[in-house]
């Protein structure tokens, strides 16, 4: 039964998410209907042949996430908002072992599916309150909140790290 509810819900978001969100192929795309993201391999809920796709406002229709955080590429502490990256995962019924991560520059990460926990990494599109631009790290950059724990400092969390992310395929 539980198995049965969570399937509901995951098609409940990715319908939510596809009727709010129009097609990558519409003619005046602004940036709220610009799709940022794009979900495809081992997921139960593809919004459409090309897999499950999110605009701004898809994203931000997930439950956000904010949190203040030092990182090695900016100044002091600054504000973060996005979707938990666990919950990203949950909306599309992600089922694999890893996250391969690919930016706008076609650079690459593969992240551990095991990262995607509740209090962990974000898929930001917010820092300070603003937009994330493309020309500083943007529109959407995964960011671990690297002062809640020590083992979020190390070299190998800092290149999971990814920013202008544009697509994620999750696999085995």
């Amino acid at each position: 039964m539980r198995l049965l509810a969570m399937a509901l819900t995951v098609l409940l978001v990715g319908w939510i998410a596809t009727s709010r969100a129009p097609s990558v192929e519409a003619a005046e795309a602004t940036p709220e209907t610009k799709i940022l993201l794009t979900v495809t391999g081992r997921i139960a809920a593809p919004h459409g042949p090309k897999g499950a796709t999110f605009d701004l406002a898809a994203l931000r229709a997930l439950p956000q996430t904010t949190f203040q955080t030092a990182t090695i590429w900016t100044e002091g502490r600054p504000t973060f908002t996005g979707v938990s990256l666990r919950k990203l995962l949950d909306a599309v019924g992600a089922s694999g072992r890893s996250i391969h991560a690919v930016a706008l520059n076609d650079y690459a990460v593969d992240i551990p599916a095991a990262d995607a926990v509740e209090g962990g990494p974000i898929v930001a599109y917010e820092i300070d309150g603003k937009a994330l631009p493309v020309r500083n790290r943007g529109p959407l950059w995964i960011v671990y909140p690297y002062d809640a724990r020590a083992d979020y400092r190390s070299e190998v969390i800092y290149a999971r790290s990814i920013w202008q992310l544009d697509r994620i395929e999750i696999r085995d």
